[in-house]
């Protein structure tokens, strides 16, 4: 956008716009699944959004569970699968909204996962309409 001199105006960097997350100082927090732990990276609850590293020791399942947005996983180490296929360390999937499938590992995996709405799980209120549950 052009100023009322018809030049285009400088950007000015902007202090405290960053926030820097050092997640090796980040305590593990137990999830609601046997074996399955996550470190909270970004937090927005009033839109849902978080990213996470998620911690799945080996045997670990996350049951059945509708993802109400895109979700997106990177494996950093082990792996995990589904229905779908298998993710490894060094690659990525991602899920439209409104997929249904749940998570396995059996060798364990550390994940950064990206949700843009919190996960519905098959014995929540909500599961089957538009409606969530934490």
């Amino acid at each position: 956008m052009n100023d009322a001199d018809g030049r285009i105006p400088k950007m000015q960097t902007t202090p405290g716009g960053s926030t820097y997350v050092r997640p090796q100082d980040l305590e593990w927090q137990e999830t609601r699944f046997e074996k399955t732990s996550i470190k909270v990276l970004y937090e927005d609850r009033e839109k849902g959004e978080m990213t996470v590293l998620v911690r799945l020791e080996p045997g670990a399942h996350i049951p059945l569970h509708k993802h109400p947005e895109l979700e997106q996983a990177f494996v950093l180490e082990g792996s995990m699968y589904d229905h779908d296929g298998c993710v490894r360390a060094g690659e990525y999937v991602w899920r439209r909204g409104g997929s249904v499938h749940e998570n396995r590992s059996d060798e364990g995996a550390l994940i950064l996962a990206v949700y843009r709405k919190p996960n519905i799980y098959q014995h929540a209120v909500g599961f089957g309409t538009t409606k969530h549950a934490r």
